[in-house]
């Protein structure tokens, strides 16, 4: 059964690219060369605390996003009056020129609650100018009532409940500008990550209903070029028990580790390309040496040794927090037991290639 994804706030499903009213989202700060100081510049949203989309602004889910120190994520896309994304079967779907993607990252005190006492920590945007894209960070006040830029970055003590009932205090790190660039970075530009085609494959729980997000972009003019959802690439739910483990193995390593690890990413000269593109074994990390060994391979030989994951580094580096060790060594301060363990499931019932 596919999950069904919902916003982490009530939103409505607007329609691409409706008429700009006099108080729709500012498009000119947004392709402006200085940042705004706040986020409420942009008028994204219609309201200071940024639950309520404004026109053009619509929500989004990934089917296997990246892990966050287990921070909920709400996700947005901004699509200017008149333009509409196109459809790629492989890397993320091509954004007109003032697109901008919205993620804002949250904890509720309790997840055992989650829809209450939830704190917003910051909010990430990524917009398309016609230089590229440029990626700005706003961290929240303590009244929920403001986001704030924050080029240098920023480290805030964040405590919840996790859904086990236990205590957790984390060390959050709000990403600088230029660690913004290492994860984003494709062929050495700033790009998009999780808006692949694929990984929008899945349904989401819109005001009016249900449906697939890829026939809902279609059918409200938000993309061209797609082929029916069945008809096109999707990655699994990594957290889906009734899809095939490998599947959410893979998918699991190409949102976690992909953005690096491909042949146009800043890891690429490991020659281990974790993100789904690739098909070939080797390459994908079994049976094969890492390029540089020592302390974060753990002096084990091997990145993924197919029947054994306590001799396999991949799942040796996702089990740190040594920043020496760890990966992937942004965005996270601490262990995702619950991907690590299927990681190593993974791993222990992957069958040897045939020679």
């Amino acid at each position: 059964m596919r999950r069904m994804f919902t916003a982490l706030a009530a939103v409505a499903c607007l329609g691409a690219a409706p008429a700009p009213t006099s108080g729709g989202v500012a498009l000119k700060a947004l392709l402006s060369s200085t940042p705004a100081p706040t986020l409420s510049a942009y008028r994204l949203f219609k309201d200071d605390g940024a639950t309520t989309p404004n026109a053009g602004v619509t929500p989004y889910a990934l089917n296997t996003p990246l892990f966050s120190d287990y921070a909920q994520k709400s996700r947005f896309l901004y699509l200017p009056p008149g333009t509409h994304a196109v459809y790629r079967p492989k890397g993320a779907v091509a954004l007109p020129m003032g697109a901008t993607l919205i993620k804002t990252f949250a904890y509720p005190a309790d997840f055992r609650t989650p829809g209450e006492k939830v704190r917003k920590v910051e909010t990430r945007l990524l917009i398309h100018r016609r230089g590229g894209w440029v990626a700005y960070a706003y961290v929240w006040n303590d009244e929920q009532t403001q986001a704030v830029l924050k080029r240098a970055g920023k480290r805030l003590d964040v405590s919840f409940t996790d859904a086990h009932g236990q205590a957790r205090q984390i060390d959050y790190h709000v990403p600088n500008q230029n660690q913004c660039k290492e994860c984003h970075s494709l062929s050495g530009r700033i790009a998009p990550i999780g808006v692949k085609a694929r990984n929008l494959n899945g349904v989401f729980a819109y005001a009016e209903g249900p449906e697939n997000q890829l026939a809902h972009w279609t059918r409200t003019g938000m993309l061209t070029g797609a082929p029916a959802p069945d008809k096109a690439p999707r990655t699994a739910v990594w957290d889906d028990a009734s899809e095939p483990l490998e599947a959410r193995g893979r998918a699991y390593l190409d949102g976690n580790c992909g953005h690096c690890h491909n042949p146009r990413g800043m890891a690429s000269n490991t020659g281990l390309f974790l993100d789904l593109e690739e098909t070939r074994p080797a390459r994908f990390g079994v049976g094969k040496r890492p390029t540089a060994a020592g302390k974060g391979s753990g002096d084990l030989e091997t990145d993924l040794v197919p029947g054994h994951p306590d001799a396999s580094i991949i799942a040796y580096r996702m089990a740190s927090t040594d920043p020496g060790v760890m990966m992937p060594e942004l965005g996270r301060s601490i262990v995702h037991d619950e991907g690590l363990a299927l990681i190593r499931d993974y791993i222990a019932r992957m069958q040897k290639p045939a020679s």
